[in-house]
Order: structure tokens, then C-alpha cells, then sequence
């Protein structure tokens, strides 16, 4: 937050100006300075936490509930990611499985006509199966060929991009006699996810969904007997077949899971947030997601709630930008830099061969075996 702040001020056009008389009056640029960053952050505590400023109380925590909001899908897909991380598997198709769990999720949405709780349930299920095709795909061929996850799941974004805007060209998806290529809305009484604090919001059941997907995650890895397996692989695979793993297997059933959470986000996205499908399902979560579940050291309770920072970055920027002129880019400046701050540490041990913080130092050599080494 610091350097981003430093960022800010760089960018505002008062910091700019009075750099040019700087060493005549620099209470001007310390002024200028403070103003463009504590006004800013303000604007962004009232876009994302409480508008101190709104003239009701509804309006007032709205902004907290639109980082709720913003969090979901975040949360969900950081959780997919984090179970692969733990595997030792780099899943970096979050947004391909995103994209096809809102394909699932929107064609059964807008295409059948079926009991309430029936119709939700079965467009959800249908995105967690819809993700998780897509993530399995690079799990088989990652157990059955050794392909590089990573190479996979990228150019299986790219398949899904092109997908889902070729689908919403189609009869089938696309909504009638509209210019925009957009789906027919889906069906808010039967297939969206109910909200939670009434029309005034757009908080949803997903974020409950949210809730019970950490729990989850953390009784699966921490609690069952395929966490054990998956987290075995992912710290030694050699010694994981050795003890009767099988480890393809293990891969396989990692990606499948990573893709129910991420499928399952899309349908955060599409019965609840947007309650249509578009091009821009997605968005920019799967991506964003990777840096969620780095954040939180792929563990659940972490990856939540570095899913609700994100969160209320996500919503508190919008109001910065429109309050204080600040460029949104700064906010995915800021999300970078935590990325940055996140992989320094080890990296700076790695370069300088400093050894880990709480790490046993090594033995020192006997005195026979420095005799010969020297000789």
C-alpha cells in the first residue's frame, strides 16, 4: 500500500507540477503529495468499506456488500487454483474454466423451464461439470503424456475465449433481436442465486457458496485421506509412488477438483452477479485468482481472505478513479506489487544462498573430513 501510494502521487498531475519548484517550497509538494494519497485511499475506503458520505444507511454499506460481490467468484476460483498449487501443479487456466462452468451454467439456466430449487442446483452443478471437463483435460494429459500443465491450460483459455464468442453468434445462445452478443437473461425466479440482502443489493447466495467451498477445501486437504495423496505429490512425487500413490491418478483428480471451483465461479458470475452470459464472463478473475491463491499461500482461510482484499480493491477503485481522477491502473499496479513482494523473499535466498528463516543451519564439516577436503 505504501508503494502504491508513492505511485499515486507520482501520477498526479499537482505532485507533477510542484516538483518543478521543489527546492524553493517543498511544503507544496509534501501537501500535494499527501492530498493526491490519503484522497485516494479515502475514496477507496468509501468505494469499497462504508460511504461515510451517502445520505442513508443503505447506501452507506452498499459499497461493503459490492466487495462481497467482487470476492466470490475470486474466492472460488483462488480455492480451485490453491488445491492445484498444493499438488504441485500450476494451473493457469482459471479463466478457461471459469468461461466454460458459465456456459454450463447459463445454457441450462436459459434453456429449461424447472422447479426453483431443482433449476439452480442442476445450472450450478452443470458449471462445476463444466469446469471440471475443462480442467481434466490438461490432467490427462498431464498423467498420460507429461505435457506441461501450464502450456495446456493456456492455450485452453484461449480455445474457451473464442468459444464462448463463437456460442453467443449461435440461435441457441444468442439473445433475440439484439445487437449485443449477449445471452437471454436467465430465469430469476427458478435458476439465479437468491439474494441476500434484498433488491437493494447484489449480494448473493454465492456468497455463501464461497463460504462452504473454503470449508471445503480445508477439510479436504487437511482431513482426508485424498488431500494426504495430494499433498504427498505435490511435495515429493518420487517418494509418493515409492509409498503406493499413484500419482497420475492424483493429477487427474486435482485438475478435476481445481476445475469444479473454478466452473463453479462461473456460475457465481452467471446466476448471480451478471444473471446472463456474455463475452466478458470471466472478466479478468482467472488471472486474477493465481495471484489470490499466491497471496494466500494456497490455504483456504488465507486464499478467502486475500479473495476479499482483492475484493474491495476491485470495488473500492472504481470510486477512486471517479472521485480523484486516480487511474485504475493503479489498482492492478498495487495487485502486481503484492505478486512482487510475495516471490521476493525466497528469491532473494535463492540468489544470495541465504538460508530459510527457522531453518536448522548446517553442520559443520569434521575436522578429518576439512583435512582432506583441504588436501
Amino acid at each position: 500500500m505504501v508503494l502504491g501510494g508513492v505511485l499515486i502521487a507520482v501520477a498526479d498531475a499537482d505532485v507533477q507540477e510542484s516538483l518543478g519548484y521543489l527546492f524553493a517550497r517543498p511544503s507544496d509538494f509534501v501537501g500535494a503529495a499527501w492530498d493526491a494519497v490519503y484522497g485516494s485511499y479515502r475514496a477507496m475506503f468509501r468505494g469499497a468499506i462504508y460511504d461515510f458520505q451517502a445520505e442513508t444507511f443503505t447506501r452507506a454499506i452498499r459499497p461493503l456488500t459490492e466487495t462481497l460481490v467482487f470476492s466470490v467468484p475470486l474466492i472460488l476460483a483462488g480455492l480451485g487454483l490453491a488445491v492445484g498449487f498444493r499438488a504441485g501443479l500450476f494451473n493457469i487456466g482459471g479463466q478457461g474454466q471459469i468461461i466454460l462452468g458459465g456456459i454450463f451454467a447459463g445454457f441450462i439456466g436459459f434453456t429449461f423451464d424447472l422447479p426453483v430449487v431443482l433449476h439452480v442446483t442442476l445450472a450450478a452443478i452443470g458449471a462445476a461439470l463444466g469446469g471440471a471437463i475443462w480442467a481434466g483435460i490438461a490432467g490427462v494429459l498431464k498423467a498420460r503424456t507429461g505435457a506441461n500443465e501450464v502450456i495446456v491450460t493456456i492455450m485452453l483459455n484461449n480455445i474457451a475465449v473464442y468459444l464462448i464468442a463463437y456460442l453467443l453468434t449461435t440461435q441457441a445462445f444468442r439473445l433475440p433481436n439484439s445487437p449485443f452478443p449477449k445471452s437471454p437473461d436467465v430465469p430469476a425466479d427458478s435458476a439465479t442465486y437468491p439474494l441476500l440482502l434484498g433488491p437493494s443489493f447484489r449480494l448473493h447466495a454465492g456468497f455463501l457458496l464461497a463460504i462452504a467451498a473454503t470449508f471445503f477445501v480445508w477439510w479436504l486437504l487437511e482431513r482426508s485421506t485424498i488431500g494426504f495423496e495430494i499433498r504427498a505429490a505435490g511435495s515429493n512425487p518420487n517418494a509418493s509412488r515409492t509409498a503406493g500413490i499413484s500419482v497420475n491418478r492424483v493429477v487427474v483428480m486435482t485438475m478435476v477438483i481445481s476445475g469444479i471451483l473454478c466452473g463453479l465461479a462461473g456460475s457465481a458470475q452467471v446466476l448471480g452477479t451478471e444473471r446472463a452470459l456474455t463475452a466478458g464472463v470471466a472478466a479478468s478473475y482467472g488471472f486474477d485468482a493465481i495471484t489470490v491463491a499466491l497471496l494466500g499461500r494456497s490455504r483456504p482461510l488465507g486464499t478467502f481472505l486475500a479473495g476479499l482484499l482483492f475484493g474491495a480493491l476491485k470495488a473500492g477503485g472504481f470510486l477512486m478513479q471517479s472521485t480523484t481522477e486516480t487511474p485504475i491502473d493503479i489498482i492492478l499496479v498495487v495487485q502486481s506489487i503484492i505478486v512482487l513482494l510475495i516471490a521476493a523473499p525466497p528469491l532473494v535466498r535463492a540468489i544470495f544462498r541465504l538460508p530459510t528463516p527457522g531453518a536448522r543451519p548446517r553442520s559443520k564439516a569434521a575436522p578429518v573430513a576439512v583435512k582432506e577436503a583441504a588436501a
